[in-house]
């Protein structure tokens, strides 16, 4: 009900051109995997989503990275590359282009172990870029905490700005309420939402913004 479309941005450092590359390789491999027959998308899911259980067992490691690739639906798709590209280019822009990119995947490969250590009996493949995203949100709200977010309420299509320490405090929140009660339940969880991918993402981005956080500064107060 509640969607950023917009904030502050950065005004030096480099141009976000990962996040763009980032948003277009998600976006084709979405297209290419819906143009598979159903059995085809099955096991395309299957193949090269993160299944806890054989993780944990050692096996097929390499679908960690691959997994953040891949996306479940158009809600899911459209949904992650929205939060990517409103707070994925600020972190770009401070980190450069090469600590982006290797940030973005040990956000993503961290919020997947996340997910297989609290899910470890489970056989269903995790997908989404969702784990490596909350990782630009954990560490955008320690480097860029009273950045104005511009929120879209779809419910009477107006918007406001708030602080991002609010949006994101507020998001985050959320998913820990959500990833304690799925833990708790006493039958599995059916949502089809990895809480705890978010939340190892998103501590991932926390400790990068504190480590990255004085290079922030001096990047925005360069004369």
């Amino acid at each position: 009900m509640f969607f950023p479309i917009g904030d502050v941005n950065l005004q030096k450092g480099v141009k976000p051109i990962f996040t763009y590359i980032i948003i277009a390789i998600n976006v084709l491999v979405f297209i290419w995997q819906f143009s598979m027959g159903a059995q085809e998308q099955n096991n395309f899911v299957f193949e090269y989503g993160s299944i806890p259980n054989e993780i944990l067992n050692g096996k097929d490691l390499f679908t960690l990275v691959t997994c953040i690739f891949l996306h479940g639906g158009w809600m899911h798709l459209i949904g992650n590359m929205l939060f990517l590209w409103v707070f994925g280019d600020n972190i770009e822009a401070t980190l450069g282009y090469a600590k982006f990119l290797l940030f973005y995947i040990g956000g993503g490969v961290f919020a997947s172990i996340a997910h297989c250590v609290l899910s470890p009996g489970s056989m269903v493949p995790c997908v989404g870029a969702s784990g490596a995203i909350a990782a630009c949100l954990g560490a955008y709200i320690i480097i860029f905490p009273k950045s104005q977010i511009k929120v879209l309420f779809l419910l009477l299509f107006s918007t406001f700005r708030v602080p991002a320490i609010f949006f994101l405090g507020f998001w985050i929140v959320q998913q820990f309420v959500a990833g304690v009660g799925a833990l708790s339940a006493t039958t599995t969880d059916t949502s089809g939402v990895a809480y705890w991918a978010h939340i190892g993402g998103f501590v991932f981005g926390l400790v990068a913004g504190l480590m990255f956080r004085k290079q922030a500064y001096a990047l925005q107060h360069e004369v």
